[in-house]
């Protein structure tokens, strides 16, 4: 199965997004992860106001294939929470990279984006052999 994924993007080697939007960064996980997922019935989120570093987990997927911690691409601060996803993880499943974000932070260094693989990187990385 062949993906698009946004140009604006940068990816983490598992799996999740970082997408830069004016001073906030926003973060999903790719529609390569959630295919591989399976159908997705639960996902887990930190509160508003949690501060975690990059690497850090930042909560759970849970499919009926298994349960995936996420862990955060760059460091920041939990600004939003895409509260509706908690509500229909259906919107995860269906549109992973547009109704399916999961937070907004207030980065703390927006050069750790620059670690992270570009969306062309990244579709090499996950295409079939």
């Amino acid at each position: 199965m062949a993906f698009n994924f946004p140009e604006s993007f940068r990816f983490a080697d598992s799996h999740e997004y970082a997408c830069l939007e004016g001073d906030s960064v926003r973060i999903g996980i790719s529609a390569f992860a959630v295919d591989q997922l399976g159908d997705i019935v639960f996902v887990d989120l930190p509160d508003v106001g949690t501060i975690l570093d990059k690497g850090q987990s930042f909560g759970s997927v849970e499919s009926v294939k298994a349960v995936e911690d996420m862990y955060l691409p760059i460091a920041g601060e939990i600004i939003e929470r895409n509260e509706s996803v908690i509500d229909s993880p259906e919107d995860l499943q269906n549109d992973p990279h547009g109704k399916g974000w999961l937070l907004r932070l207030k980065p703390k260094d927006l050069k750790q984006l620059d670690q992270l693989m570009a969306s062309a990187q990244y579709s090499a990385k996950v295409a079939p052999n």
